[in-house]
């Protein structure tokens, strides 16, 4: 039995985490399409980690890679929050660590389509239950 998840709400503070402006303003307008408010945007490790200290961000999209770093460590305190969020990237999940395996990987180039399936797929998900 597939549990049914919720989509994200349209009124979520959503955080972008992207070090490219122009593929972060095309997410803003995929967002903007969708419904969604105007996200607030980081570029790097260090200013998303700044913006999770500083702001209720309710859902994050994390690219993988942000210039020389990448976003593993803004998706453990996502985790550490119990903040919803997706990584998206060029690579696919192989670079993916064990412990986010199971986070929804958006594989870039991708379209406002995928960008919906992804967030209905991310929506309230319950935690998985111990056996």
């Amino acid at each position: 039995a597939r549990q049914q998840r919720a989509m994200i709400a349209t009124d979520a503070k959503i955080l972008v985490v992207e070090d490219e402006s122009i593929l972060a303003m095309l997410l803003e307008d995929f967002l903007a399409d969708l419904g969604y408010a105007m996200p607030t945007i980081a570029s790097t490790v260090a200013s998303a980690m700044s913006i999770l200290d500083t702001q209720d961000i309710d859902f994050a999209i994390l690219d993988i890679n942000l210039g020389g770093e990448q976003s593993f460590p803004i998706a453990d305190s996502l985790l550490e929050r119990g903040i919803p969020f997706i990584f998206m990237t060029g690579y696919g999940a192989a670079g993916v660590p064990d412990r986010l395996q199971r986070v929804h990987t958006l594989q870039k180039p991708y379209g406002a389509d995928a960008l919906k399936q992804a967030l209905q797929h991310s929506g309230s998900e319950a935690p998985p239950t111990a056996h």
